[in-house]
């Protein structure tokens, strides 16, 4: 059970798992809250249910942005969520995005976005999920106190 909170991140880790934290929470209290011009949970769940998701699947995806980021922001099994977080961008690009191809649309000149920011999401949850929390976080604290 300690190698799962055990962290030899140090600075590193926090810095990813703060950055992480932030856009995934804001991401999920898009659409999950309303925030920030997002829309109702239910009309989110609605809309992944128009790509072809089912509801189960479509709400765990929502919570595990929300929640997870969140759990990102404490350093709280970071790396459970870590992984969890890289499921749903892996996910994002083979039902959505890889057919738009590899960059972001810049300049609005297509329809979508590309893939590109999926796979730095990607980087940065599979070096969470090897180093850990790092600094400040629940963690290493429970690591810390555990014989």
């Amino acid at each position: 059970m300690n190698a799962l909170f055990q962290t030899d991140g140090g600075w590193a880790a926090f810095v990813l798992r703060i950055v992480l934290g932030v856009v995934f929470f804001a991401h999920g209290a898009q659409l999950g809250l309303g925030w920030f011009g997002g829309h109702s949970f239910r009309e989110s769940v609605a809309q992944f249910g128009k790509m072809g998701m089912p509801t189960p699947v479509a709400a765990l995806v929502i919570l595990a942005q929300l929640l997870g980021g969140l759990g990102l922001l404490a350093g709280l099994l970071t790396r459970i969520v870590a992984f969890g977080i890289f499921v749903v961008m892996l996910g994002a690009i083979f039902l959505v995005h890889i057919k738009v191809g590899f960059f972001m649309n810049w300049y609005g000149q297509r329809q979508g976005e590309g893939f590109e920011y999926h796979l730095l999401a990607i980087a940065m949850a599979i070096a969470l999920m090897i180093i850990g929390a790092g600094n400040f976080s629940l963690d290493a604290a429970i690591s810390r106190s555990s014989p």
